[in-house]
């Protein structure tokens, strides 16, 4: 295990090893040290550390080496604090914190601020400690976040596993300092309108001295709305899609959060508050909310992020304050991470070449050189998780291809069906009027769309709903289905094929949760047994089988940017316009979320 002391434990040994009475255990020199605190490029700087945390930053460290002192030329080099991601969920990766670990932090992110809600929407307080227990056996400041939606609306939109109230907040709060805050709060209508678990919630979010963040997607032109949600304590918002939505949360005093994920792109507009607005970044916060494991091997992490805000005109210096001390101070923790300064953690990157190219050679974290040259250089320990987090899908039957048929209100003839338009490289659908026919009362799918269920697979009442999908692009029979459904993480099943749809269905199922898509001649499957969302395989393997599964929806027509991250978004309620939970078609409305028929009628 990685021990990542508090400074009030080494003080003594930092202020010896500063002065050179005691040798430090690493020391950089000849760095050009980015300097987040003040903007500034100084060259020629020397670090020195002591375990875990740095002890001098200056012109000679010298006087600190010793003979076991491993000692770093950085000669050409700039020494930038490690990166942060300021919003993620670990789970939406695909992989367990471990491997996370390995994928991120030869990228150079040496931290995060972590919601784990899809495991907590699964298996509960249970989930999350679990999540928490394997983040810090790695050299990860592995900060999180205790689910605040769990479910994200209410039982009567959604069925979920598990239920997080104001006294399981409490509860999680008195795990360790390691946590850090209260995740998202996506229920934004129950906080506006005084939902009281809500409010409870972050109540005691508040009572314990920590932060909230939030998730409001009504316009940021609403301030009526917009204030209410702030007014209780919601501090920070990663649902940014305009400059707008920027410029209006940082005038509340809240930190906006900028979000390129591997399906969503928001920087390029979100970052107009700055380019186009002026508007101060120091509350801008660069995060990357889901990344898919492929797009890790393929671009990056947070370091992708910032190289993306410099392609958008951001200076270099500023854009790693975006992913460094803005992320740290936002969550009250800049006197431990997101800056090179005495008494801070180790955590640091050498970049090489052009300071634009964001181009990681060596990641030190917690004072120990983890990776150089992209690979990691050190072994991460194993984690044994429970049979309870692993036998997590309680699909009580067998699903047949009779059960995706869709009863029409007419017998034969024509009807017009809600859709759900799927909007590549966005969270948000749109609600699409399609006019389909209608043979012996069941209803038959044009090209334009596929169909869409959610079956309930927490072992609770075995709810489906149906629905159906425009824009998904399926050109040949075919069927997906995952236990991968943001946020209650039932079994969605998408696809044109009714036969094929109930085999992949089965099939997930009996592997205890995973991904497969099918077409009549290729089947693809991605196991995710860790509560049917998570792979502890090395982080390249799962990544290498993620990629055949966009390349299968691909080949079957679905030729969507990283396409199964934008469908997995698709029973998530919270999110507009429309989306299918297994209780039915949930819409937002300017009230709140509403159930809506699949049917439309005058």
């Amino acid at each position: 295990m990685y021990q990542r002391q508090k400074q009030e434990e080494c003080l003594v040994e930092l202020n010896q090893t500063a002065r050179g009475e005691m040798k430090a255990t690493l020391v950089i020199q000849n760095a050009t040290l980015v300097s987040v605190t003040t903007g500034e490029l100084l060259e020629g700087r020397d670090v020195a550390v002591h375990q875990s945390r740095i002890a001098y930053v200056g012109k000679d460290a010298s006087h600190t080496i010793g003979d076991d002192t491993l000692v770093i030329d950085a000669q050409g080099k700039y020494l930038s604090p490690g990166f942060l991601d300021g919003h993620c969920h670990i789970e939406s990766s695909q992989i367990t914190p471990t491997q996370f670990a390995r994928a991120v932090l030869s990228k150079g992110t040496t931290g995060g601020f972590f919601d784990a809600h899809e495991i907590t929407n699964v298996l509960g307080l249970e989930g999350l400690k679990l999540m928490l227990e394997e983040a810090r056996q790695t050299p990860m400041a592995a900060y999180m976040q205790v689910a605040s939606c769990v479910p994200s609306t209410g039982p009567e939109f959604e069925t979920n596993g598990a239920e997080i109230g104001p006294n399981e907040v409490a509860e999680a709060f008195t795990w360790g300092d390691d946590m850090v805050a209260l995740g998202e709060v996506m229920n934004f209508p129950g906080v506006v309108y005084g939902d009281e678990k809500m409010l409870g919630e972050i109540r005691e979010t508040l009572r314990a001295g920590k932060v909230a963040d939030g998730h409001y997607t009504w316009s940021a032109s609403d301030d009526v709305k917009l204030s209410a949600y702030v007014s209780t304590g919601i501090s920070g918002d990663h649902e940014c899609t305009t400059a707008e939505d920027v410029i209006e949360r940082i005038r509340l005093g809240q930190y906006a959060k900028l979000r390129r994920g591997s399906a969503w792109h928001d920087v390029a507009e979100t970052i107009k508050a700055f380019t186009e607005h002026n508007i101060n970044t120091r509350r801008m916060v660069l995060v990357t909310d889901d990344r898919s494991p492929e797009s890790l091997v393929d671009e990056g992490h947070i370091d992708f992020v910032i190289r993306h805000a410099i392609m958008q005109g951001v200076p270099p210096v500023i854009a790693i304050q975006m992913a460094t001390i803005n992320t740290a101070e936002r969550f009250g923790l800049s006197n431990d991470v997101g800056v090179i300064a005495p008494g801070r953690y180790a955590d640091m990157v050498l970049l090489k070449g052009s300071l634009n190219e964001i181009n990681v050679e060596t990641t030190i974290a917690a004072g120990t050189v983890v990776a150089k040259n992209n690979e990691m250089v050190v072994d991460l320990p194993s984690f044994d998780w429970p049979q309870s987090a692993i036998q997590s899908v309680k699909l009580e039957r067998t699903v047949e291809a009779k059960d995706f048929e869709i009863n029409a209100p007419v017998s034969d003839g024509t009807v017009t069906v809600r859709t759900i338009n799927v909007r590549e490289n966005h969270v948000d659908t749109k609600e699409k009027h399609v006019d389909l026919n209608v043979q012996k009362n069941k209803l038959v799918l044009s090209d334009e769309v596929c169909k869409m269920s959610v079956i309930e697979r927490h072992g609770k009442n075995g709810n489906q709903g149906l629905g159906v999908l425009s824009g998904v692009g399926f050109k040949q029979p075919v069927a997906m289905a995952m236990t991968v459904a943001h946020d209650s993480h039932n079994l969605m099943v998408i696809g044109n094929d009714d036969e094929l749809m109930a085999t992949v269905t089965n099939e997930v199922s009996a592997m205890q949760g995973g991904i497969v898509v099918r077409t009549h001649d290729q089947e693809t499957v991605l196991p995710l047994p860790v509560a049917g969302l998570m792979s502890d395989a090395p982080f390249e393997e799962v990544a290498a089988k993620s990629k055949e599964i966009s390349e299968h929806l691909a080949q079957a027509g679905c030729t969507m940017n990283y396409a199964f991250m934008t469908l997995s978004l698709l029973a998530l309620v919270v999110i507009p316009d429309i989306r299918l939970s297994d209780k039915g078609l949930v819409r937002i409305g300017e009230q709140g979320f509403e159930k809506v028929s699949l049917f439309v009628t005058n």
